[in-house]
């Protein structure tokens, strides 16, 4: 597609915002301006092209081919010349504008919300969205720049970083194990009762590692399930049997002396902490700066 020699790259920038984002609000919400500018811009654009570039229904709207055509060819353009200015400005530039963050409701009790205050009050220009949720949210629908997400990732189209490990801990309640007794094997788990989380891809089946490098694999069955971290932490403080909690969240539950550790000889695997953000579109500096200063604050807890 051949361009007009005077074409608003603000206008680009939003264009390109709205493919990425999928409509017009969530780019507005994405940019920090209003819908209606969104739409002016686009429609200048269209203007000077003399194409439409979107198909608008009530519910959506989705690239025209002059539309296809036209970020193909400026997408990889814009996305060079915002890395170039980041570049220029690394170091020197005081970080500003709007730092999208998402994570589970537990994690950024834990660790998230402490270390974006932190992060906030060393950029006092930048603006912070933390949003919690414990499913798996939508980076490029709802605009996040960047996701802190625990345990093993299964989407393979997002871009992600590790920065770190935890470890998992069987625990149930003390008044559970004064019930039943404590374990000495992974292999009596079998007969005891399970509270599933059903965030996970196997929450009956569990790989435990002996001293002596020796592995047994569990099957349990649970008669209760649950689809949030918090949700099963109570679950077990309430006798409701056994299961498995991030270090994090067994360790708080274990010095309060409201869980106890089973089979702490028997290792599980560990999960790790990654950030996550979408694929295909420029890292800012913000997210980078981030990202580093996370990867810090938890190496230090």
């Amino acid at each position: 597609m051949a361009l007009p020699a005077q074409l608003d790259l603000n206008a680009l920038s939003v264009f390109d915002a709205v493919v990425d984002a999928g409509s017009f609000t969530a780019a507005a919400d994405r940019l920090g301006i209003a819908k209606a500018k969104v739409s002016i811009q686009v429609a200048r654009l269209e203007a000077a092209l003399g194409a439409a570039l979107f198909a608008r229904t009530t519910r959506r709207v989705t690239l025209t081919d002059a539309g296809r055509a036209l970020h193909a060819e400026c997408h990889p353009l814009l996305h060079g010349i915002m890395a170039a200015i980041d570049q220029v400005g690394a170091g020197t530039a005081e970080l500003s504008g709007v730092l999208r963050l998402s994570t589970s409701v537990d994690h950024a009790v834990q660790s998230l919300a402490g270390a974006a205050a932190l992060f906030a009050a060393r950029h006092p220009q930048l603006q912070i969205d933390l949003r919690t949720s414990d499913r798996v949210v939508d980076l490029v629908g709802e605009g996040i720049d960047l996701s802190i997400r625990l345990g093993w990732l299964r989407d393979s189209s997002l871009r992600a970083l590790k920065l770190g490990e935890f470890e998992q801990y069987l625990v149930a309640s003390p008044a559970y194990v004064r019930r039943t007794g404590r374990l000495s094997h992974p292999q009596e788990l079998g007969g005891r009762e399970w509270v599933a989380l059903t965030l996970l891809p196997t929450p009956l089946t569990w790989q435990f590692t002996a001293p002596d490098g020796a592995t047994q694999t569990a099957h349990v069955k649970a008669r209760i399930r649950v689809d949030a971290p918090g949700a099963l932490a109570a679950m077990l403080r309430h006798g409701a049997g056994i299961s498995v909690l991030d270090q994090y969240s067994a360790e708080e539950n274990i010095a309060a002396g409201k869980l106890v550790r089973l089979l702490p000889h028997w290792r599980l695997p560990p999960g790790g902490i990654y950030a996550v953000y979408p694929p295909g579109r420029h890292v800012s500096a913000r997210v980078r700066a981030f990202i580093d200063f996370y990867r810090e604050f938890l190496q230090q807890a």
